[in-house]
């Protein structure tokens, strides 16, 4: 049986462990974007920490059946057919980070052109030259 102490910790370790998988795969600390913004309910704490724990915690750590730069590349695909742009600069990002190529990011704006349609592609497309030259500086 575990104390009420013990429970309350349980989460920030796998909080911080997640933090600490989202560094890694991204390349910089998450928690620039954790914090409060003005008019944010308190509750929104608890909605980014579930969210983080869920995608950098219990999803991407998954690698038994899809490996992380597979899945970065599904993650690119989905971002860039939504048209989430912000997103898909992460996912962009991460997907670099854990070896997947240019070239193989270019071949998903193909498929997301053949299937969600040219212009949703080339917007998501814009965001990763600029995500590409980011690479290519300094």
């Amino acid at each position: 049986m575990t104390t009420n102490d013990e429970a309350a910790a349980a989460p920030d370790s796998r909080y911080a462990a997640a933090l600490d998988t989202a560094e890694q795969m991204l390349g910089f600390r998450l928690e620039r974007f954790l914090g409060a913004s003005p008019g944010e309910p308190v509750n929104g704490a608890d909605f980014k920490r579930i969210a983080t724990m869920h995608a950098f915690g219990d999803v991407w750590p998954r690698d038994e059946h899809l490996d992380t730069r597979t899945r970065a590349l599904v993650s690119v695909t989905i971002a860039a057919t939504l048209g989430v742009l912000e997103p898909l600069r992460g996912q962009l990002r991460i997907a670099l980070n854990v070896g997947a190529t240019r070239e193989e990011i270019a071949e998903v704006f193909l498929q997301v052109a053949v299937y969600a349609g040219v212009a949703r592609a080339f917007e998501g497309y814009q965001v990763a030259t600029q995500v590409f030259a980011e690479g290519s500086e300094g």
